[in-house]
């Protein structure tokens, strides 16, 4: 799925905030999600309609509460890959991981975000 919406980006010195309001496309209107970016691992909340906390960070499992409309998991997050090269002015976020529950691998997912101060006719935010 490719999804382009405007967000917000703030932090400095290897240390970056990245923002933005889901949508229906997503399956999670009305949830913020929001990558906070530190050199060693980066760690993805949501808050609204579907509530989250997930760490990735290269060679280490997490463990996260997953909260929905329909209850909550805990969910398991082994991260294959987190790069960024984030700066004042935009960059990319790279994240491959594998989401566990209960020991079993359930899925294996991505994220590939592109982060841009808007152009004409475009919106600053590409996932």
């Amino acid at each position: 799925m490719e999804l382009v919406t405007q967000g917000t980006l703030r932090g400095e010195s290897g240390d970056f905030t990245v923002s933005y309001l889901e949508s229906e496309l997503t399956g999670l209107d009305g949830t913020t999600t929001t990558f906070h970016i530190e050199p060693d691992q980066i760690t993805l909340t949501r808050e609204g309609t579907l509530n989250s906390v997930m760490v990735f960070q290269v060679g280490k499992r997490h463990y996260s509460p997953y909260q929905t409309p329909f209850g909550g998991i805990i969910l398991g997050v082994n991260t294959q890959k987190a790069f960024s090269d984030m700066s004042e002015t935009g960059g990319n976020i790279s994240i491959r991981y594998i989401m566990e529950v209960e020991n079993e691998r359930v899925s294996e997912n991505a994220f590939d975000i592109q982060v841009s101060e808007p152009t004409a006719g475009t919106l600053p935010l590409r996932q």
